[in-house]
Parts: C-alpha cells; structure tokens; sequence
C-alpha cells in the first residue's frame, strides 16, 4: 500500500503515542487530521510542547488540528466530513489503571462514549481501515505468561482494563455488520522521550531528581514488558500498510480470539522481554546519576503483577521486530529528561 495518497486522521494526536507517529506520518508526505482535547489529567503544557513540535515540521502544509473532544459526535462528524479520512488511528482514550478508582464516568465517556463516535463516522464516511490502541491491562489476572492473543480477556482487574475489553468488542461487531477492516493493538508499557507523566519512568525520574522517595509496589515484585516508544511507532506505522482481511479459516467452533470471519484483527505491541520493577530502577539510577530512595508499599487495586508480550503474531503480519534494549531506551530518555525539565519552558509536576 502507497500512504503518501492516503489521508489519515489520528485522535489523541497531542498524547505521547500520537504525537510521535503524526511526527512520522508527516515525515513521509502524508496528509493528517489531528483530534486532541487538550485535556488536564496531566499537565497540559507538555500536550501544548507536543504539538509546537509537530507545528514546527510541518513544512508541507500537510498538517491541521482540532482541539475537540470525541465526545462532541456533531465536531467529529464535520472533520470526518471535511477531511474524508482514508485511515483512522484512534490513540484517544482517558488512560491510567488508578485513576479510574477515583474517575470512573470520565473512562466511560471517553473511552466507550468517544469511540462509538469514531466507529460510527469511520461507517459513515466509508474509512478503509481503522487502527485503534488496546492494552497489555485487558489480560487482566492471566497468570501465565507470555501474554499471547490466544489468551482469554474476561476477567479485567480494572475499569480502564474494561474499557479497552469493550472496544475490541465493538470494533470486533462494527467490522462484522460493516465490513470495516479494523486493527486493535494492545501496547504493553510505552516509555521513551516526551513520555506521560503519570506513568514510572517520569514519576521515578523526577522524584529522584529532587531527591525524594519513590513508591515501589508490592515490594518490587513487579515486572513490566517496557516498550520503547519508537518501536510502537514502527508497529503502529507498519500496520497502516497491510489492512485486515476476514480469516477464511476461522473456526467458528474453536473461535480464536484475535482473528475473525470479519476483516479485524489484534495484536501485542511489546518488547517480549519483562523487566523486573527494581532492575528497571536500577538502570534509571544508572542513567540519571542519582541514587532511588525507594519507598516499599503493597499491591495497588487494579495493577496486575507482570506483563510479557508474546509478539509472534504480529511480527508474522507486518514482519515487526523491536529494536531498542531498554538499557538503550532508558539511557535516551533520561538524556531527554534532564535536559528537558531543566529548560525554563516547563517544570515537571
């Protein structure tokens, strides 16, 4: 597939997934329609750097904007309708395991709400395919690892875990009734530069910056298949080049879970390689020259224990194959970190 003559709408566009693959689409000649609300669950400045640093090459003119919530299904119909997308990548979604604890109706309109919007326009305006992220939380209390997209998904151990469930199983039904060519990502631990501030690296980092404690869950005995953001990129872009067809070897009797008689498809985005919580601590510390002060708490309600990405599928359908070490990727960002939080135009939460 040529992409330089596809146009292409990314949702969530000034989030730290969106804003990395517009800065490549762009890269390549392509025309995007970025959506993003703009919204506060963290620090909005770091939204607002995002997209001055999309804005600034955007040599082509090949690049425009709408802070708009997806919600609003009236302004997401009239970009639909004025952009005439060819493909779709919905990154936007109220994210966090533990914020969902406290903000329950704010997953519910973002997440289900602001995503039946975008499958009904993706019907209505006839996209060719739509790209949508998933998450490594929808295995939920799965034990055995690696996660593989075999596994069963019905027993999320959070609400933002549930949410995500539910999209594959409306973009699974909207797929089958329309013929959409649809593909879910499940995105395991995404880190690197400009990264979201609610997630470890950037709490980690800056709290041992300013020489204070860090809580460290269930004692350490956590690990995390930490992907690169880069890596993402590649798999996010790569996708966009192959679109799903029906599986004509479905077994309906068998049925497995991350093919279909409808043209969608889903895969895991990691790094198929789990890191322990207190060895990604100790290269942190490595990174930025400063000693941790951990701080031991239990468990949190909603985190599961570990994640590992079985990526076999997805290397076989768009031949992907990460390519940064996380001694590699911690090493970039931490250059980033200190560099960038040090600037006068932000100061890090």
């Amino acid at each position: 597939m040529i992409l330089k003559k596809k146009k292409i709408i990314v949702t969530g566009a000034a989030g730290f997934i969106g804003s990395e693959i517009v800065k490549r689409l762009l890269s390549q000649d392509i025309k995007v329609f970025g959506i993003d609300n703009l919204n506060n669950y963290y620090n909005p400045l770091l939204k607002e750097k995002r997209i001055t640093t999309i804005d600034e090459i955007n040599k082509n003119n090949l690049w425009s904007f709408y802070k708009v919530d997806l919600e609003n299904s009236d302004k997401i119909d009239e970009i639909f309708k004025e952009s005439k997308p060819d493909i779709v990548i919905n990154l936007a979604a109220q994210a966090g395991v533990r914020y969902s604890l406290d903000n329950p109706m704010s997953y519910i309109q973002s997440n289900l709400v602001g995503f039946l919007n975008i499958l009904e326009a993706c019907r209505k305006y006839k996209v060719e395919h739509l790209i949508y992220a998933s998450s490594s939380s929808v295995y939920g209390g799965n034990k055995i690892t690696p996660f593989n997209e075999s596994n069963s998904v019905d027993h999320p151990v959070s609400l933002y875990a549930a949410t995500k469930k539910s999209n594959e199983v409306l973009a699974h039904s909207y797929s089958h009734l329309f013929q959409i060519p649809m593909t879910g990502l499940r995105f395991f631990t995404v880190y690197g530069p400009m990264g979201r501030p609610d997630m470890a690296p950037m709490i980690f980092a800056d709290a041992m910056l300013k020489g204070q404690p860090i809580n460290v869950f269930n004692n350490g005995e956590m690990s995390r298949d930490f992907t690169y953001i880069d890596d993402v990129i590649d798999a996010i872009y790569k996708c966009c080049l192959k679109t799903p067809y029906p599986n004509v070897h479905f077994h309906e009797e068998r049925p497995e879970p991350s093919t279909s008689f409808a043209p969608h498809r889903i895969f895991n985005v990691g790094n198929n390689n789990p890191t322990n919580l207190l060895d990604f601590i100790k290269l942190l510390e490595i990174s930025l020259g400063v000693r941790a002060i951990k701080n031991m708490q239990p468990m949190q309600p909603g985190d599961v224990k570990s994640t590992f990405a079985d990526i076999d599928r997805l290397k076989d359908w768009v031949n992907f194959s990460p390519k940064t070490s996380l001694n590699g990727g911690i090493s970039k960002f931490a250059s980033w970190y200190k560099e960038y939080f040090n600037s006068s135009y932000y100061q890090a939460p």
